[in-house]
C-alpha cells in the first residue's frame, strides 16, 4: 500500500523549509526534523501533530505553479458550486492552467483588475499573473512581486474553501484538502479523492490540466 506522502514526482526535490522560506512562509509549528528534511518527512510530522494549516502552507510553497494554480480552481469551486460558468477570474485561471502562455496570463491579470469586489476566485488569477515571481508578461516581466504573493493567494483560497465546511465537515473538509494536493503531486488532476466524475484529465500532459 503506498503511503501517503510517496510518489509527489511534481514537488521539487529541496528541502522543504527552503522552499517555504521562497515562499515567504513560516510554520505555526516546531518541527524536530531536521533543516534538509523533505517535503515528505515534514509533512508526515505535520500529520502526527495535526497541524493541518502548516501542511496546507507547505504544499502551497512546494506545489509548481501550474499545479498550484490547479489546486486552488477546485478550492474556488468549493466556494461556487462548481459552476457551469464561472466568474471571468476563475476562468482565465483556469484556462491558464489548460494552456500556459503568456496571453493567458495577460488575460488573468486582467480579469483581477476588472473583478467584483466580492470575486474570491481573484486569488487564483493573481497566482497566474505572478506565477513566476514577477508581476507579469511582457513590460511587468522587469518587475519583481510580493515574495511568496503566488503561493500565498493559492493558500488563502483553500482557506476560503476550507472555511465553507460545515462543523461536523469540517475534519473531512481539511483532508480533502490536502489530499488534492498530494494528488496534483502526483500528477493527478485532483479530483478522484472526492470521486466526482469529471472529464478532466487524470494527469499533467502539455496543453491539459492537472
Amino acid at each position: 500500500m503506498m503511503s501517503r506522502y510517496e510518489g509527489l514526482k511534481k514537488i521539487p526535490r529541496e528541502p522543504a523549509l527552503r522552499q517555504l522560506a521562497l515562499s515567504n512562509m513560516k510554520l505555526d509549528t516546531a518541527l524536530t526534523s531536521p533543516a534538509s528534511a523533505p517535503i515528505e518527512q515534514v509533512l508526515a510530522e505535520l500529520e502526527r501533530a495535526d497541524a493541518y494549516l502548516d501542511m496546507l502552507r507547505v504544499l502551497a510553497a512546494a506545489l509548481p505553479a501550474r499545479e498550484r494554480v490547479w489546486w486552488g480552481c477546485l478550492a474556488a469551486e468549493d466556494l461556487l458550486g462548481d459552476p457551469k460558468t464561472p466568474p471571468p477570474s476563475l476562468a482565465a485561471a483556469q484556462a491558464w492552467v489548460f494552456k500556459p502562455s503568456d496571453a493567458a496570463r495577460e488575460k488573468a491579470r486582467q480579469a483581477v483588475e476588472l473583478a467584483d469586489s466580492d470575486d474570491d476566485t481573484t486569488l487564483c488569477a493573481t497566482a497566474v499573473a505572478m506565477c513566476d515571481g514577477k508581476l507579469g508578461s511582457g513590460d511587468l516581466a522587469q518587475y519583481d512581486a510580493p515574495a511568496g504573493a503566488a503561493a500565498m493567494a493559492i493558500l488563502g483560497m483553500n482557506l476560503l474553501s476550507l472555511g465553507t465546511a460545515e462543523a461536523e465537515a469540517f475534519d473531512a473538509h481539511k483532508t480533502i484538502l490536502i489530499e488534492r494536493a498530494l494528488d496534483i503531486a502526483r500528477g493527478g488532476n485532483g479530483r478522484q479523492v472526492e470521486a466526482i466524475p469529471s472529464s478532466t484529465p487524470e494527469a499533467v500532459t502539455e496543453g491539459d490540466a492537472p
